[in-house]
């Protein structure tokens, strides 16, 4: 009952902040606050590419060093499982 009452708030709450965000432009105006790419100084025009890369590297070494972990990890284990089953075939 709370978690369907919350969920109605929140859609609800969506909803209204979404109309807010479209309010409409004079044709030709530019929007308020709007800085064209152009007019900004070198030092802040950063391409998006090196980080997009960067990103994209750390989630791959992140998933392989995770991926290399559970390979050992089972090694391990299947060792010990051979070894408890020597034991026992010998007992």
């Amino acid at each position: 009952m709370k978690l369907s009452l919350v969920s109605i708030v929140m859609t609800v709450f969506a909803a209204g902040s979404a109309g807010l965000a479209a309010q409409p432009v004079q044709p030709g105006a530019p929007p308020q606050g709007f800085v064209p790419v152009q007019s900004l100084p070198q030092v802040e025009q950063l391409p998006a590419a090196p980080l997009l890369i960067a990103a994209y590297a750390l989630v791959w070494v992140a998933l392989i060093l995770y991926v290399w972990s559970l390979w050992r990890r089972m090694k391990r284990v299947e060792r010990d499982l051979a070894d408890l089953q020597h034991r026992v075939r010998q007992s």
